[in-house]
């Protein structure tokens, strides 16, 4: 784990050793101290004004924690999975898009070599393509999984992107996301955002909650993971290790081929 947290880290600047890291717990009576603490590793990270103000104003997301110990989902068989997930709502719904627009798919796959099947089924799975992209504010959320000890070093690189984010007007500490932080159309964690965003728009910002940066980033994502432009995505074929960078769930990477390829045709 800490090899982990030093390549996250370095992936969002964070230059702070992880022992230099403010103690987590499993509590709220101790997160208003951690955060003290933690605005020293941020700082050092590189964050600035606005999202040290950020963190100073997060709150301890009670339920962030409940969703974090109620997973149920990603242990369902892949046929409940999918079922659960409106799989088959998801590829109607899909064909549907990738027919309306096919030429800012066909655009992605250009620039990117991913196909219009699996960005439209991660845009599906994640947030029925836009209409729910989360109710938790995403500097609190974050910050309190980075401090809580269950997942801490996963998750404090994710905190310190929050907060650049904070920094570059990317995100404010109204911004909702995730119950996890994930946020915008495809539900990015913020270290990831951070270092994966692409302004597809040309307007001088990242915006996730914009369709056309948002699928743009995803498609950047998997590209920098190792995405093979041309190759398969089923199982056993190249490009499936790639689908697993976005989600670790056996359940989730498996559904998102089998929509990718319905869509696909």
């Amino acid at each position: 784990m800490r090899a982990l947290i030093f390549s996250l880290c370095f992936g969002v600047g964070l230059s702070a050793s992880p022992v230099d890291a403010a103690p987590c717990g499993n509590t709220s009576s101790g997160f208003d101290a951690w955060k003290r603490d933690f605005a020293t590793t941020a700082k050092r990270a590189g964050v600035r004004k606005k999202g040290l103000n950020a963190l100073s104003q997060a709150s301890y997301a009670n339920r962030t924690i409940a969703a974090d110990r109620n997973q149920k989902s990603f242990k369902y068989s892949l046929k409940k999975f999918m079922s659960v997930r409106g799989a088959d709502t998801i590829v109607a719904q899909g064909r549907k898009r990738k027919a309306r627009n096919p030429n800012f798919y066909a655009t992605l796959e250009r620039q990117y070599g991913v196909p219009a099947g699996v960005l439209i089924s991660l845009h599906g799975m994640e947030t029925a393509f836009g209409s729910f992209m989360g109710d938790s504010q995403v500097v609190s959320a974050i910050t309190t999984l980075a401090y809580d000890c269950r997942r801490s070093d996963f998750f404090v690189p994710h905190a310190i992107g929050a907060l650049k984010l904070v920094d570059q007007g990317a995100i404010t500490t109204q911004t909702k996301g995730a119950k996890h932080g994930e946020l915008g159309h495809t539900q990015f964690l913020p270290g990831n955002a951070l270092t994966y965003g692409i302004d597809a728009t040309g307007d001088g910002r990242v915006d996730f909650y914009n369709v056309t940066d948002a699928l743009a980033s995803t498609a950047n994502f998997l590209r920098q993971k190792g995405w093979k432009p041309g190759k398969g995505y089923q199982p056993g074929e190249p490009n499936f290790s790639v689908i697993k960078q976005w989600n670790a769930a056996s359940v989730y990477q498996q559904a998102i081929a089998i929509m990718a390829k319905r869509i696909d045709g």
